[in-house]
């Protein structure tokens, strides 16, 4: 889960060099990890069960909600909205799959929404009211996606998230064909295939498997670090040095991540 939380972070850095309309890089983006996951399963076992589809349809909004909420609300106000997807996780968790949050988890929730504070407190506010709902949906649905992906943990959950990738595909490509047209670079075209082969493509095979071994809680809690590693992409690429915000609050983040883990590892 650590490594699919490190993966996706990569998403902004590569994004921002790609000159395309956001549902042309959604769409070919989710094309090509599909292309990933049919290379990887061989031969996927399509069963359309509930939780099958259910996980599918809820990946493709929390995609599609979050890609408008970027363009309708500041990053920061996206980000933080759509990690609100904790809190709600660890109420279905109990309710749908009998998984209890333990106190280390409230704690968690606590000291990770502290952290997430700090690190975007000088960026947060403004954006459009509209925006904002679209993040605070996506976060929503980025929780049920967990549940069902959860509810599959005796099963493959891998192909819920080629479902949710085709579906991504189709829509954001008729939604193209409304738009400008890309315009194609060496630049954008390497970007796009790290984007789809990487950030996303490789990812759902990571994340198909931690889901099937920790809680839908846990597995939430351990996303939430993939902010964290958005300054240090741009300080790589860039050289545009983290700010003490930044620092503090990613450093908190990462330890109560980390400390919970431990602690529910123990407790086991």
């Amino acid at each position: 889960m650590m490594g699919t939380a490190f993966l996706w972070s990569i998403a902004g850095l590569f994004i921002k060099v790609i000159d395309w309309n956001p549902f042309a890089i959604a769409g070919a983006r989710s094309f090509i990890a599909s292309i990933v996951i049919l290379v990887y399963l061989r031969k996927p076992e399509l069963h359309l069960s509930f939780p099958q589809v259910a996980a599918g349809i809820a990946n493709a909004l929390t995609m599609m909600l979050f890609v408008a909420a970027n363009k309708t609300t500041t990053a920061a106000n996206a980000i933080l909205l759509q990690y609100t997807a904790p809190i709600l996780t660890a109420i279905l968790g109990a309710a749908i799959l009998k998984e209890r949050p333990r106190i280390e988890h409230w704690t968690a929730f606590f000291i990770t929404a502290v952290g997430m504070g700090i690190m975007f407190m000088d960026r947060l506010g403004g954006g459009t009211p509209g925006g904002n709902i679209i993040a605070l949906l996506s976060g929503v649905t980025f929780s049920f996606y967990f549940i069902f992906m959860r509810m599959q943990k005796n099963g493959s959950p891998l192909e819920s998230i080629l479902l949710s990738h085709w579906i991504t595909a189709g829509v954001c490509f008729a939604i193209s064909f409304f738009m400008p047209m890309p315009v194609f670079s060496m630049r954008s075209l390497a970007a796009i295939l790290i984007l789809g082969v990487f950030q996303i493509g490789i990812t759902s095979v990571l994340f198909s498997m931690a889901i099937k071994r920790v809680s839908a809680v846990s597995a939430n809690l351990i996303a939430i670090i993939e902010p964290v590693f958005n300054p240090l992409w741009v300080f790589i690429a860039l050289g545009e040095a983290p700010s003490v915000n930044a620092i503090i609050g990613g450093g908190i983040i990462v330890a109560a991540v980390t400390g919970v883990s431990i602690i529910s590892v123990r407790r086991r």
